[in-house]
């Protein structure tokens, strides 16, 4: 794979000519066909489009959680399409914070230990105020000892959360973070994003709900694998109604 000069340019996250095809059965399905897209530094992104687009194959090519097929996927000035597996691993303890749908918490530890693993994995202790920061921020000083099942859903995805940012990441990836919430938990955590990027964290978040993509700062659409529009600053009516579009 090809190395080329790192872009000049204030992105978090550059996406050039990516492509990335599965095969299925004896057919072969190109999920990004060619995609170029620069995101942001200090901004939130969403990225919506019909199912199959390749919303979540775009989100793990740049969070480094899937190889690409050709092109390049820059983190600031380091292309994570180039760096071996233990590179990878490095980056992604270091530099890149992940929120997935379905939380992914450890049911035997508390919300303290969920939240220190990063810091473990990356032998980056003593790590115990770091943590109990990281969770009151997402206002959960009082459950520093609770495990999974003694949380609502919306409080474990804050642990997720605050999990993802307690290496102070270059960009949090999140897929689809409030799909497995109720509509109420569902917007405390789209409030609790937004304090986050309004203080310079870079986002970049998959999603089908216009509602949460109007509170992000810009939105990318995708379709049959390649970028085909960009909103800034659009309320959920004309986000909806140009996912309705792109869907016929």
């Amino acid at each position: 794979m090809d190395t080329l000069t790192p872009p000049h340019t204030t992105a978090a996250v550059t996406l050039s000519g990516v492509s990335r095809t599965y095969r299925s059965g004896s057919h072969k399905v190109r999920a990004l066909d060619r995609v170029s897209v620069d995101f942001a530094r200090g901004t939130w992104t969403a990225v919506m489009g019909p199912s199959g687009s390749g919303k979540s194959t775009l989100l793990h090519c740049a969070a480094g959680l899937e190889r690409v097929d050709e092109g390049n996927v820059w983190l600031g000035q380091t292309d994570i399409a180039a760096a071996t597996e233990q590179e990878l691993t490095l980056l992604r303890r270091q530099r890149i914070g992940f929120i997935f749908q379905n939380f992914n918490l450890i049911s035997a530890l508390t919300a303290e230990q969920n939240v220190a693993l990063p810091l473990k994995l990356a032998h980056a202790g003593p790590h115990t105020a770091r943590v109990r920061e990281a969770l009151t921020a997402v206002g959960l000083a009082d459950r520093f000892g609770h495990r999974p099942r003694e949380l609502s859903g919306g409080q474990q995805q804050r642990v997720a959360i605050a999990r993802a940012l307690v290496t102070r990441p270059d960009v949090l990836f999140a897929d689809e973070p409030t799909g497995a919430l109720d509509s109420r938990s569902a917007a405390d955590v789209l409030t609790l994003l937004r304090d986050i990027a309004q203080q310079g964290q870079t986002i970049v978040m998959v999603t089908h709900d216009p509602a949460a993509a109007a509170r992000a700062d810009a939105t990318v659409f995708l379709r049959d694998g390649r970028v085909v529009d960009q909103f800034i600053g659009a309320d959920a009516r004309s986000l909806a109604d140009h996912l309705v579009a792109l869907e016929a």
